[in-house]
Parts: C-alpha cells; sequence; structure tokens
C-alpha cells in the first residue's frame, strides 16, 4: 500500500514548525584507543599473593538468559505477552497494514518459527479500514483482547483506537469479535492504545494529537470501566519538547508500554521521526501516587534507548515487556531496522523487525535498557562470586570488575564460538562487536581481533564448572593450560589457581 497522503505530510499538519533537527545516531559514551596488540609470547609476571575477599553468594537472583535476534523480520511494533497455559503470544504490526496476525510458542525464540495465523482483516470501506497498526494481546477477565489503531477506508488518516474480543482458551484458533472503537472524550488522531493495573486499577494510556495543545501527538491516561471502555477525565502525561522528541521533523510521543517494579510505575514511550531518530524515553511515578496526577510522573531528560552505530541498530523504539521461561528476567520487546538510510517515508519501509534482549535493573531500582544489541546472539553479563555487585567490564579498554557499571553494554558481552576452536569459547564486547577480551602479559584487555593465530589463542578460553561454585563459571586459558581468568585488586589476570581465595576470584556467574 502506497497511502496518499503520506504520514509525514499528515503529521507535518499536525506539527506544524520544522521540529528540531536530526542530531547523529548515538552510539553511547567515549572510550579511549583500544591498547596496541603484542607480537612475542608473555612472560611470567610475579605478583604479590591475593586479599581475602567476602564471603561467596547463595544463589542468582536473574540468571543469564539468550536470545537470538531477530525473532521477526518485517514485523513492527511488537507486543509479546506469556500467559499461564505456559504459551508466549505475538502479534505486530504487518507491512501491509490490512490485518492483525498472531503466533504462540512456548519459548520466546520459538516464536521465530511458530505458524502465523490471521485473526482479523480490514474493512473493504468505512472505519477499520486501512492503517492497521500496533496490535496488543492482552488477557483480562477470562478473555482475550486485542488492541490496534485503524483508518478508514475512505479517509486512511482518520485514525482510532479499537478493540476485539476472543472467548476461546486459544487465541490463534479461537473466534474473534469486533468490540468497536474505544470513545475518547477527543475525536482526533489517535492510536497505541495499551492497558495494565496498578494497585486493583485498570488503566488505559495511548497517543493523541490535541488541536488545543499545540502541534504533535501526546500521552494519556485514564481509568477503564471495562476491556473497550474509559471513564472519567483522561489526563495528558507527556509532551513532545526535547530536541529526542522532536527530531526528524515530528513532533512525536506515542507507543506506551508500562513495567512495575520496586514500588514504581515505568512507562516507556516512542519519540520522533519513524527512522533513525527513532528512540525511547521514560516516565516514572509511584505505584502509591495517583497516577492521573501529571505530578506524579517524571520524564528523562534523554533516551534510555536509541540508535547504535556501532551494532548496527537504528530507530530502536515501540517496544512492550515481557519476561523469561523461567520468570526471573524481564525481557525488552521492540523493533528497529538494520540500516540508518531510508528511501522515502519510512512508513512505507518494510524491513522493521521484533527484536528481544533482556533488561537489567540498575542500584537505584530503575531499569537499565542498555543499547540495541547487535544481531544474533544476546549478551550476558558476568559478576564476581565473592563481589555480587560487581560485573567484568572493560573501562578504557582494561578489563576489570566494577560495580554499576555505565554504560551498562561495557559490561555484557557475547559468548561465541572460541576464536581457536577446539570446543573453546571467546568473549565478544556487545559495545564493540569484534572486540575480545584477551590476555596479554597475563593482563587481561578488551582488543580488536586482527585475525592472528596468537590473537586468537590469546583470545580462546575453556569454560568450566565454577572452581568456588559448579553452578557459576570459570574460564581457564586455552594457550596457558592451568591459568584462569580471574580479578585481583579488582583487575582481570590470568592466573595459576592455588588457594580458595583464588578459586573465589576465577569464578564468576552469568546473568
Amino acid at each position: 500500500m502506497t497511502p496518499v497522503p503520506t504520514r509525514r505530510s499528515v503529521l507535518g499538519v499536525i506539527t506544524g514548525s520544522a521540529a528540531a533537527t536530526l542530531t547523529g545516531a548515538a552510539t553511547g559514551s567515549a572510550h579511549a584507543a583500544a591498547p596496541a596488540h603484542p607480537t612475542a609470547p608473555e612472560p611470567a609476571p610475579a605478583r604479590p599473593s591475593a586479599p581475602a575477599f567476602p564471603a561467596a553468594r547463595a544463589s542468582i537472583a536473574s540468571p543469564a538468559v539468550t536470545y537470538t535476534n531477530s525473532i521477526a523480520e518485517q514485523r513492527a511494533d511488537p507486543h509479546i505477552v506469556k500467559h499461564t497455559d505456559g504459551y508466549y503470544y505475538f502479534t505486530a504490526t504487518v507491512p501491509a497494514y490490512d490485518r492483525i496476525v498472531l503466533r504462540r510458542a512456548t519459548t520466546i525464540q520459538g516464536l521465530a518459527s511458530a505458524a502465523e495465523r490471521t485473526i482479523w482483516t480490514r474493512h473493504t470501506s468505512g472505519a477499520m479500514g486501512a492503517h492497521i497498526w500496533a496490535p496488543e494481546i492482552h488477557f483480562i477477565g477470562g478473555r482475550w483482547y486485542v488492541y490496534f489503531a485503524a483508518g478508514d477506508a475512505e479517509d486512511v488518516w482518520r485514525i482510532r483506537p479499537y478493540v476485539l474480543e476472543c472467548a476461546a482458551a486459544n487465541p490463534v484458533t479461537g473466534t474473534w469479535t469486533e468490540k468497536g472503537r474505544i470513545a475518547l472524550p477527543l475525536d482526533s488522531f489517535s492510536l497505541d492504545a495499551t492497558t495494565f493495573v496498578v494497585n486493583g486499577t485498570r488503566y488505559l494510556s495511548w497517543a493523541q494529537h490535541d488541536p488545543a495543545a499545540g502541534p504533535g501527538t501526546n500521552l494519556y491516561l485514564a481509568r477503564m470501566s471495562n476491556p473497550w471502555t474509559i471513564s472519567g477525565t483522561p489526563v495528558m502525561l507527556s509532551r513532545p519538547t526535547a530536541w529526542w522528541e522532536t527530531a526528524g521533523g515530528h513532533m512525536v510521543n506515542e507507543g506506551p508500554a508500562v513495567i512495575q517494579r520496586n514500588g514504581r510505575v515505568f512507562m516507556t514511550f516512542s519519540a520522533s521521526a519513524t527512522d533513525a531518530n527513532y528512540c525511547m524515553g521514560m516516565l516514572t511515578a509511584s505505584a502509591s501516587a495517583d497516577l492521573l496526577d501529571t505530578a506524579s510522573w517524571t520524564k528523562t531528560a534523554s533516551p534510555v534507548f536509541s540508535s547504535n552505530a556501532a551494532t548496527g541498530q537504528y530507530g530502536p523504539g515501540h517496544n512492550q515487556f515481557t519476561v523469561s521461561e523461567d520468570g526471573k528476567s524481564d525481557i525488552l520487546v521492540y523493533h528497529d531496522r538494520g540500516y540508518k538510510d531510508i528511501s522515502g517515508d519510512p512508513l512505507n519501509d518494510p524491513n522493521r523487525r521484533t527484536r528481544v534482549q533482556k533488561i537489567y535493573w540498575k542500584a537505584d531500582g530503575t531499569p537499565d535498557f542498555g543499547i540495541p544489541v547487535a544481531d544474533g546472539l544476546t549478551p550476558i553479563r558476568l559478576s564476581s562470586h565473592n563481589f555480587p555487585d560487581r560485573f567484568i567490564s572493560h573501562r578504557d579498554f582494561r578489563a576489570r570488575i566494577d560495580a554499576d557499571v555505565s554504560p551498562l553494554a561495557d559490561s555484557q558481552f557475547r559468548v561465541v564460538p572460541g576464536l581457536a576452536g577446539g570446543g573453546t569459547v571467546s568473549l565478544e564486547s556487545a559495545a564493540h562487536p569484534g572486540y575480545f577480551l584477551r590476555h596479554r602479559n597475563f593482563e587481561v584487555w578488551l582488543e580488536k581481533n586482527d585475525g592472528t593465530a596468537l590473537f586468537r589463542a590469546d583470545a580462546s578460553w575453556a569454560a568450566r564448572a565454577g572452581l568456588a561454585d559448579p553452578r557459576g563459571l570459570s574460564y581457564e586459558s586455552y594457550n596457558f593450560p592451568g591459568r584462569y581468568l580471574r580479578h585481583h585488586q579488582y583487575l582481570l589476570q590470568v592466573q595459576a589457581v592455588r588457594t580458595a581465595t583464588d578459586r573465589a576470584d576465577a569464578t564468576f556467574h552469568a546473568q
């Protein structure tokens, strides 16, 4: 479908004058230049005895979980929900904007190959006849509901929110009926409805243009009296005013999604044009506050998730949240593109794809989304066995264990087949694809793979059961058997392991 006029021209009318100019894709904080690679084998260094460390942890609250991206090609605005029947249900926008599809699997990765069924098709005339966007599936009161946006067949930009209902246990094969349009006090461009419950009260949040408030789309919130009806007067939670909310010629707040933890409600949303400018911001409120009081919410001063040139990911956004198969990790679900430059209107480019990655939580109780990681296997973090709040990281390319690592990606690694082969593994930086942890003079650095046999050997490890805890991991040097990756005075070394302290220093837990 080639809509006329384009969304850019329609939103141009909505937004009026041009917004802030486009800035370059975010790539994270700067680092020092990588150290030079050695050309000769290293001698064994003299080192003082290791200090005694605190007692080890008893368990890992959030063990590692990995997936292989992308989950679904040409599927934008994704929504994945884990249900009590043991299945994940997945829906998303299709490039033709003409139908709603659904698939299910017992694992998130299984959604990639799961059969897809069309559960509803646009009308040939009138309402719900065009621009079928951003479906979400929710289970409420024993029934399934899909929230989506749609235009009219004769007026494709008359976008409004609608609801479908299904009483069957399996919504993929069940019959869906139309509950109709969600009636909003203001009859204007509105989309991206989502629903959530806080302290027993169900809410609806959505994006909408209010001519009286000014250009662009804003975020709104209202209580619900049933799954397709709001009650009371909606409140505006956010308007696009910052540079990252107005880049690319669009003033946009849209795609709200909610995750709750630590007594707080976190509402992420997407901002700016749907190209490489697209990014995520976040609103935060106390779960005990009046959520319909705009003073209860604070907005981040900058994006919490944005394009990253190093990993080749552009325009991440329109996210949702789900949980891992073991229920112990929160998972970010979002779409992006694997390239920056787009010809024509971004909405006519079909290649937004569904992706997932684990969310980590900061010491202050707020989520850290990190960066959109490279295609392929998602990364993990490795925490110290005897310093559980410290993770392997690569500040200024020197490997160490640090607490409160920022940016998060400096402590994330992909565990890939070892560069030296032989059943080994290598640890590739999430922030710097192509850079690996390797030892040099028995110190451990993050360096770019130069393709030499020496580098491949130095950057390869035999993964063993944890020397201090078999639930953990220890990494034995490929070319210096008997020497293990361990921390000493917080710096990573490759050393022989003799004492209980040594074994603790050489044990890590994947998270």
